[in-house]
C-alpha cells in the first residue's frame, strides 16, 4: 500500500540520518516490548497501557503514546540487564 511505502521510506531516511550522525539505533519486536512491560508477549493494547501506568505513573492518552513509553521501558530494562551481564563477567 502507499502508506506502507511512505512509512518504509521515512524509516529508511531516519536510519540514514542517524547513521550519518553516528547515533546507535536499537530495534525491538512488538512481542519483546510487550514481554518487557507486561510479562507476556501476547499482551493487548489495554494491558500495555495499564502496565505503562503502573511502571511509570504516566497515564498515556493514546495507544501510540503508551507504545512509545513501553519501548522506552523495554530499552532501559534491556540495557540495564546487558550492563549487569557485562559487569558480572
Amino acid at each position: 500500500s502507499t502508506s506502507a511505502m511512505g512509512m518504509a521510506e521515512a524509516r529508511g531516511a531516519a536510519q540514514v540520518a542517524l547513521a550519518l550522525a553516528d547515533i546507535d539505533v536499537t530495534e525491538y519486536s512488538p512481542n519483546t516490548v510487550k514481554q518487557a512491560v507486561t510479562g507476556s508477549g501476547r499482551a493487548d493494547k489495554q494491558q500495555v497501557r495499564v502496565m505503562v501506568h503502573r511502571l511509570t505513573g504516566v497515564d498515556a492518552r493514546s495507544d501510540h503514546a503508551a507504545d512509545a513509553i513501553a519501548i522506552a521501558v523495554c530499552h532501559l530494562s534491556t540495557q540495564a540487564f546487558a550492563g549487569a551481564v557485562r559487569r558480572a563477567r
